[in-house]
């Protein structure tokens, strides 16, 4: 009787470490995934091709010095 109960308290604690493991496991491929989606984002997209809708000449206003488009 000890051994089975000595095997059930080994099972438990090796589940719960497999456990920790596959979560630690998952919440790593989460952060690796959502940083290559950022790095996707901002190489693929072009944030200095904007249109500008500021007149030149006015007062108050703000601008791009050189628009690129």
């Amino acid at each position: 009787m000890s051994t089975t109960m000595e095997n059930t308290g080994w099972q438990k604690r090796l589940n719960w470490r497999v456990v920790s493991w596959l979560l630690a496991g998952v919440a790593t491929l989460t952060v690796i995934g959502a940083n290559v989606h950022l790095v996707r984002v901002a190489t693929g997209s072009q944030p200095e091709c904007v249109d500008h809708l500021k007149a030149e000449g006015r007062d108050g206003t703000y601008r791009a010095a050189a628009p690129s488009c």
